[in-house]
């Protein structure tokens, strides 16, 4: 772990933090791209909450944040638990906050991995648990993350080189509605309140070398997380590839992520009609998710792609099931053709069978062991 202040190491001569105003330039643009990405302004009554790494990109998210919405400001650190510098990460976030006068939290992964969990996937699905949650019960309904247009760039070609289509391509999006579920104050432990929370990246159009600029320029404490140059992980190998080819810009490769979003949510709009146009409920269904079935006829491959997703993930949330994991990025071009042949197969947990052009889609049935 590298701790920097204006550049300098930890371990060199100390100095004392100093909380510079980011440039007015610098904090109207951040503002701006609030509201793009939100959709409308922020206002008096709204609260933002801030997912801060400690990284020199969230970090100067947490000064354009503090700037641009005095008082409005909230932020959280999360620490899985992996590394044993992470504490001492968290605890450079929470000084920094005390700082500049926006409230602080530490939130601290207390589930155990189970082995056969893809490390990156199980850390991000603890992180945004705890940071919606947190972010809910302090009243905020806007939750910022610090992806940038390198983090799109990087996204964008490891998705092209898996084959991913439109969804797959649209990266991580500017602005994302999110459904929160939690306990109801003083009622039964089985009774939830529902909550409705806007996931944000406003940092999209920025490049991580201006959003490292800005923290050295400020002041700002920041960590390099060693895990970045990491030769394991497939990020870091794009990483290298857009730093080392010209043809490459990452402005450019994410401007493209930013046009494939645009056509995926046309997409999800039909989608959403033809899954009440096609979907056919049996007679004698109490409830007709636990089984669904879809009548396909006519329709193009990339729609019966979405409608056969949309019913996977339906079928497993219904029927409890959480293994194998099925992502926006889980390839099921071997089921399309499969039941494009008449053929039933499965996927991630769920039995489709086609009869025709209708395919019903179930839990499928446990291994027979030998």
């Amino acid at each position: 772990m590298i701790l920097r202040v204006a550049g300098r190491r930890k371990n060199a001569k100390p100095i004392e933090p100093v909380s510079v105003v980011p440039d007015a330039g610098l904090t109207t643009r951040f503002r701006a791209d609030v509201a793009g990405a939100l959709g409308r302004p922020i206002d008096a009554g709204d609260r933002l909450a801030l997912a801060v790494s400690g990284g020199p990109d969230s970090m100067a998210m947490l000064a354009l944040a503090a700037a641009a919405f005095p008082g409005l400001v909230i932020a959280a650190t999360v620490d899985h638990g992996l590394r044993p510098q992470a504490a001492d990460e968290a605890a450079m976030v929470a000084n920094y906050c005390a700082q500049i006068g926006v409230p602080h939290v530490t939130l601290r992964v207390a589930a155990l991995r189970d082995p056969r969990d893809n490390l990156h996937d199980w850390a991000r699905a603890q992180r945004y648990a705890l940071l919606t949650g947190w972010a809910v019960d302090h009243g905020a309904r806007i939750l910022a993350t610090a992806h940038h247009a390198d983090d799109q760039a990087e996204t964008f070609l490891m998705r092209a080189a898996r084959g991913s289509g439109v969804a797959g391509l649209a990266g991580i999006r500017a602005h994302q509605k999110m459904s929160i579920s939690r306990p109801a104050a003083g009622m039964p432990m089985h009774v939830f309140d529902a909550w409705t929370l806007d996931l944000i990246r406003p940092l999209l159009g920025w490049r991580v070398a201006d959003l490292r600029a800005t923290a050295v320029a400020g002041a700002i404490p920041f960590v390099d997380d060693p895990s970045n140059a990491d030769a394991r992980f497939d990020r870091t190998a794009f990483r290298a590839l857009l730093r080392d080819t010209q043809l490459l810009d990452p402005q450019k490769v994410a401007r493209s992520a930013a046009h494939a979003a645009e056509a995926d949510a046309a997409l999800r709009a039909i989608e959403d009609w033809l899954w009440g146009e096609r979907k056919i409920v049996p007679t004698g269904v109490d409830d007709p998710d636990v089984q669904s079935w879809l009548d396909l006829t006519g329709l193009p491959r990339e729609v019966k792609r979405r409608l056969a997703r949309t019913a996977i993930e339906r079928v497993r949330a219904v029927n409890g099931i959480i293994r194998p994991d099925f992502t926006d990025a889980t390839n099921i071009e071997s089921l399309l053709d499969a039941l494009e042949r008449g053929k039933s197969a499965t996927q991630a947990g769920i039995l489709v069978s086609p009869k025709g052009t209708i395919w019903r889609f179930s839990k499928a049935p446990p291994r027979q062991s030998h």
